[in-house]
C-alpha cells in the first residue's frame, strides 16, 4: 500500500492507496513543529481503526505547499515505515505536466498535480476550482498543458478577516444559508460568504471562457467543494480527492503502480 501525504497550508491529508483506490483517508491541522513522533502516534491509531497495519505500507509520497513540514514527514517514512518518501520537486521526481506559465518554478505542487489528476480523468480544457486556504482557478488546454490560472483569498480567510476586522462581527460556519437576504447577522455574513463565492467562481468561469473564446469544463475539489456545489450548476464534478490522485499517479510514472510497492 501507499501512503500520499497532501500538506496544504491550512491541514494536511494523510491517503492509504492500495493499488485500486484509496483505503482510508484522514486529515490534521498543518503544524510545522509536529514531529514525526506526533504523526505516529497519531497515524498508528487511525489505521488500527481502519484495520490497516504499518506494515501494509510499503512507499510514501509527499506534495507539501508549506515546506517546513518535510523534515519531519521525512523522518516519519525513515524511522516509522522504513522507507524513503518521495518528495514532490525533489531532483529526479518527473510530474510530466506540459507548462506554459511564465515562472513555471512559481507554481505550486498541489496546482500541477490538480492538472494531472484532472486532465487524466475529465479530458482537455478544464477549469479547476480548488477551495483551499486560496480559492484557486487552474486552466488545462486541449494538449493538457498547465496554462496559467488565478489565486483569490479563501474563503475562511474571508470569514476570519470578517471576524478579525469587525468588533461586532462573530465567527461563523461556511454553509449554504435558506436565502441571499440574510434577516439576521449570521445569515447575513453566511449569505455574503457563500453566494459571494459562488457569484465570484460563476463570474471568473464566464471570463475565462470569454477568454479563451470556448467552453471549459468545470471541475471542484478541496473541502468545500461539495458546499459550494450546492449553490451553481456550473461543476460538471465534484473530486475532493483530485490532489491525493494526482500524487498517486507521480507515484506510478516514478516508481510503479501502488499495488506493485515492494515487488
Amino acid at each position: 500500500m501507499l501512503l500520499a501525504i497532501d500538506v496544504g497550508n491550512t491541514n494536511t491529508v494523510f491517503a492509504v492507496h492500495d493499488g485500486a483506490g484509496f483505503a482510508a483517508t484522514w486529515r490534521i491541522r498543518t503544524e510545522g513543529r509536529r514531529t514525526a513522533d506526533e504523526y505516529f502516534v497519531w497515524l498508528k491509531q487511525l489505521m488500527i481503526h481502519q484495520n490497516i497495519a504499518l506494515d501494509d505500507i510499503e512507499g510514501m509520497i509527499i506534495g507539501a505547499t508549506a515546506p517546513q513540514t518535510l523534515f519531519n514527514l521525512r523522518r516519519l517514512g525513515r524511522t516509522y515505515f522504513d522507507c524513503e518518501p518521495l518528495i514532490i520537486g525533489d531532483p529526479g521526481v518527473v510530474i510530466n505536466v506540459p507548462v506554459e506559465y511564465d515562472n513555471p518554478s512559481g507554481i505550486g505542487a498541489d496546482r500541477l498535480l490538480n492538472a494531472l489528476a484532472a486532465y487524466q480523468t475529465y479530458g482537455p480544457n478544464l477549469i479547476v476550482v480548488d477551495f483551499g486556504t486560496a480559492t484557486t482557478f487552474d486552466i488545462v488546454n486541449e494538449r493538457g498543458a498547465y496554462i496559467g490560472g488565478i489565486i483569490a483569498p479563501g474563503v475562511r480567510i474571508a470569514a476570519e478577516a470578517l471576524y478579525q476586522a469587525a468588533s461586532k462581527l462573530p465567527r461563523v460556519d461556511i454553509d449554504k444559508p435558506a436565502r441571499v437576504i440574510g434577516k439576521d447577522t449570521v445569515p447575513g455574513m453566511q449569505s455574503g460568504l457563500f453566494w459571494g463565492y459562488v457569484s465570484l467562481i460563476e463570474g471568473l468561469v464566464r471570463r475565462i471562457e470569454n477568454e479563451l473564446d470556448r467552453e471549459m469544463t468545470v471541475i471542484g475539489t478541496g473541502g468545500l467543494s461539495p458546499i459550494f456545489a450546492q449553490g451553481t450548476e456550473l461543476f460538471a464534478h465534484v473530486d475532493p480527492d483530485l490532489t491525493l490522485r494526482g500524487l498517486v499517479e507521480v507515484y506510478r510514472r516514478n516508481v510503479g503502480r501502488p499495488s506493485d510497492v515492494g515487488d
